[in-house]
């Protein structure tokens, strides 16, 4: 099976399994820059999600209200079966290209 996705959505993609249980938005944005040193808007990465979500990659689900977003509830993704399996697919295609740059390059 061939899996597609952008650069942005498989970035988003590996913070969603990097961040594991913290995986909402505005964590992401900010594990964004900190890994890619660039800067992301909150609603780019809430278009990533909905497409990420819409492809199957990821579901999410409502987390309880906390004092630290004044009540409101956050919305926590979570790679699938589906996102696993198409992370491990872009990984080993992109090291098989890798493999093939000369060693002197």
């Amino acid at each position: 099976m061939e899996f597609s996705l952008g650069t942005l959505e498989e970035s988003i993609l590996l913070l969603v399994v990097v961040a594991e249980e913290d995986a909402y938005a505005y964590a992401l944005v900010k594990a964004y820059e900190e890994h890619m040193n660039k800067k992301l808007s909150l609603s780019a990465v809430h278009a990533v999600l909905t497409r990420l979500e819409k492809k199957g990659f990821v579901n999410s689900t409502l987390h309880q209200a906390g004092e630290e977003r004044g009540g409101r509830k956050k919305r926590v993704f979570n790679i699938t079966n589906t996102g696993k399996r198409a992370i491990e697919e872009i990984k080993n295609n992109r090291l098989r290209l890798w493999n093939l740059v000369p060693q002197s390059f």
